[in-house]
């Protein structure tokens, strides 16, 4: 009897399976650039070959390798310095290879002793060395040290004419508020736009805007780059009016202009006018790059708009843009953070390359919708990856474990994220641990962690044990802890909102009055609760009595209809839920006005019978709305989500998948 075995064919490098003649300098630089920056055992059988057929010694080469294993998703800036070591009088290519390895692995204070052994070794730098220095001198924080010498280096080797050079110390001396010494090197040797923009961004960044606007108006022939630094600039300013204004102005719009604009609503929170801005960017067939498809993923996350997510999505596809770390983070993030958690796990299981920040999304969506254990499954496979978790996993699997109610698990995690993984905790975590404790009902185990942390606790963090005293209703540690919140952060409306809850959950109203009463004198507002819903493409916005919707008889019109009905399931609304001391049948009006309430009764007539219904809110739903909306999945038939500042609830049949626990 013969057998046959079947193997698979051995792997040929690319430039190895077909030889027939010498290996070029060419052959290996162009694999170097192309396929060895997403394949690390292919960039080592290429350094191999590399040394086998003694190419090591072209510096050209040799720069390209250490340029090759310093890509930080390898993880091998080791290897970078010891390649650097092996080679034999270096020359500026190598040198600017190397310096530049190292400020990409973000180690800029080597960057600059490079620089040091540099000059000390004779070896003449170049026009393309200095900008990565005064980069480096930036993010080592040694401007007033390093910088200044590296500027004087610059003037000494001839350097300042180089508009590069230039705008690179202009951004170094802005970085720390050093505009004068920043305009000095701006106007040296005349006008140039490269600068022009740099000195621009410079005054913006440093809140100096009437200086930004001199410069902008003073009659130059400015580029595309110089009113896309306006907008850019006046965005991150917070005059979101004004970048608009420049932005409808401009004579010519590049995608980085569309862009900026784009990410300049998304950091002020005008999520709805990024989304309008990149439709009028659709209207403009201007073709979409995947940074700004990254940008609009997560705008539509903050509105709750998945028809525009999912066509983001698909305009990637179309378009053959790939889903790489960044944009697949976004996309996956967006789709979490819309409830689909099942359209984030097909874009996480597509990626080719996954960034830590990939699993650190997919591991935070999980714990959102409540699936602690799901979570934690993937940080193990995380950790058989061979993956090194951050700070920010660490996050991610602690809100896990607070949200499913696994006190101790959430420990453990804490424990090996110092012992096993060297991570050291900070008060984020030490935050995660007091909402974990809290959440379970275990006030004074989480009160005295707060007066053991090793640092000083944030307001957030007691702002957290002030929220798990409303829920459990201790009226003596939250209103301590009340007292002392208003008086760390005066300004914040949210303490003021939670103690009032406490003392109105109590019946304490002269309490909540006097609560109120301090609101007025210090001028705090609190935020007003809104729900959105996204309906072919729309959102639309209720809050709490809203009338302004055009269809708003109709909606209650509904509500009455829900009232009915759940009344006849034994629905009974939870009056303790208002914060005014008026009548019970009052109180009980109050609560079906809520903007949670509405949108649901805005989907309700605007679907079809058995269409899910996707809401988001702002605000912590109340236990009264989460109640009531569990008798209405189960009375309409409706898969009904609700998404809000902490997590999201999926109500099916009359049930919630957080299990009454959030």
């Amino acid at each position: 009897m013969t057998t046959t075995t079947t193997t698979s064919p051995p792997y040929h490098h690319p430039l190895t399976s077909n030889l027939t003649h010498p290996i070029s300098q060419k052959s290996l630089l162009s694999l170097l650039t192309t396929k060895c920056t997403t394949s690390l055992p292919l960039l080592q059988q290429t350094h191999a070959l590399i040394l086998k057929t003694n190419h090591f010694h072209d510096h050209f080469i040799a720069g390209s390798l250490i340029k090759s294993y310093s890509n930080p998703h390898f993880n091998c800036s080791t290897s970078s310095l010891q390649l650097f070591h092996q080679i034999p009088n270096p020359n500026v290519f190598v040198w600017n290879s190397i310096i530049k390895a190292c400020f990409d692995n973000k180690n800029p204070c080597l960057s600059l002793l490079l620089y040091s052994q540099m000059a000390a070794s004779n070896s003449k730098p170049n026009k393309f060395t200095y900008p990565l220095l005064f980069k480096a001198c930036t993010a080592a924080k040694s401007v007033h040290q390093e910088g200044v010498q590296i500027h004087c280096h610059v003037v000494k080797n001839g350097f300042m004419g180089d508009e590069y050079v230039r705008s690179a110390g202009i951004q170094m001396y802005a970085s720390i508020g050093r505009l004068i010494e920043a305009r000095m090197v701006h106007d040296f040797g005349g006008f140039d736009v490269v600068c022009f923009n740099a000195m621009i961004d410079g005054y913006l960044k440093s809140g100096e805007i009437e200086s930004a606007w001199g410069l902008f108006d003073s009659g130059v022939e400015k580029n595309v780059g110089s009113w896309n630094a306006m907008v850019s600039g006046l965005a991150e300013c917070g005059m979101v009016e004004d970048a608009r204004k420049v932005f409808d102005e401009m004579p010519e719009r590049d995608e980085v202009s569309w862009s900026g604009m784009i990410d300049g609503y998304n950091k002020n929170g005008c999520c709805k006018e990024a989304l309008e801005v990149f439709r009028a960017m659709i209207r403009e067939k201007v073709r979409v790059k995947k940074f700004v498809l990254s940008s609009v993923a997560s705008a539509c996350a903050n509105v709750g708009s998945l028809d525009q997510g999912k066509w983001i999505h698909r305009y990637a596809r179309e378009n053959s843009i790939e889903l790489d770390g960044v944009l697949g983070t976004a996309l996956l993030d967006m789709y979490a953070k819309l409830g689909r958690l099942d359209l984030a796990w097909d874009v996480f299981e597509s990626m080719k390359t996954k960034h830590v920040s990939s699993w650190n999304a997919m591991i935070g969506g999980l714990a959102m919708h409540g699936r602690a254990k799901d979570a934690i499954e993937l940080f193990v496979e995380m950790e058989k990856q061979r993956l090194k978790p951050v700070d920010i996993t660490f996050v991610g699997i602690l809100n896990a474990c607070a949200h499913g109610g696994l006190v101790d698990v959430g420990f453990e995690y804490f424990a090996r994220m110092q012992e096993v993984y060297g991570v050291e905790p900070t008060v984020h975590h030490y935050g995660c641990l007091v909402d974990l404790l809290g959440r379970a009902g275990r006030l004074a185990e989480a009160e005295e962690l707060i007066y053991t942390m090793p640092m000083t606790p944030s307001p957030a963090v007691w702002g957290a044990l002030l929220g798990a005293c409303r829920v459990h209703g201790n009226i003596e540690i939250g209103e301590i802890i009340g007292k002392m919140l208003i008086e760390l952060d005066p300004k914040n409306g949210g303490r003021y909102a939670l103690l009032s809850n406490i003392y109105a959950k109590a019946g304490r109203w002269d309490d909540v009055k006097k609560v109120r009463t301090l609101m007025k004198e210090n001028d705090v507002k609190t935020t007003t609760g809104r729900s959105t819903i996204d309906l072919d493409g729309i959102i639309h916005e209720f809050k709490i009595g809203d009338s302004d919707h055009p269809r708003a008889r109709e909606i209650y019109e509904m509500v009455e209809e829900m009232i009915v009905k759940l009344e006849l399931e034994g629905y009974v609304p939870k009056t303790s839920e208002v914060l005014f001391d008026i009548e019970e049948d009052e109180k009980e009006t109050t609560l079906w006005r809520h903007s949670e309430k509405l949108a649901i009764a805005f989907g309700l007539i605007s679907t079809s019978p058995g269409t899910p219904i996707r809401v988001t809110k702002n605000l912590r739903i109340c236990e009264d709305c989460h109640s009531a909306i569990k008798v209405v999945s189960r009375v309409y038939e409706r898969d009904i989500v609700v998404r809000d500042r902490l997590r999201f609830h999926h109500f099916r049949n009359g049930k919630c998948s957080c299990k009454d626990f959030w």
